[in-house]
């Protein structure tokens, strides 16, 4: 078992250009990359996490739709949360009964 860390916002709120998350995300896998560090961070819109009863409180609070950055480092979700503002953050552990993917998407494409 695993536990992740999130960061959850409406996916409008993360993907906009005032917020500039993206430059933030290429500029933390670059540097992952050049210190040949494993990725232990990832952006995905609708998460499938959302939908285990765990999260039913969570999800009505998030526009929707949401997306999420999952980490296994606590550490920095804590500084995007310092730096976003307008998020929810908190841990789960997985894979279990309510969450099989951690990593899972709603998205079609």
């Amino acid at each position: 078992m695993t536990t992740y860390y999130y960061l959850v916002a409406s996916e409008k709120f993360l993907t906009s250009d005032n917020e500039n998350l993206h430059e933030v995300l290429e500029e933390k896998e670059r540097d992952y990359k050049e210190k040949n560090k494993e990725k232990d961070f990832w952006f995905i819109k609708q998460p499938a996490f959302l939908d285990a009863p765990e999260f039913k409180e969570i999800k009505a609070k998030c526009p929707q739709p949401a997306a999420a950055i999952l980490s296994l480092n606590e550490q920095w979700i804590t500084f995007l949360k310092l730096r976003l503002e307008y998020v929810i953050t908190g841990k789960f552990d997985a894979p279990s009964a309510d969450i099989p993917e951690p990593l899972a998407s709603l998205t079609t494409v």
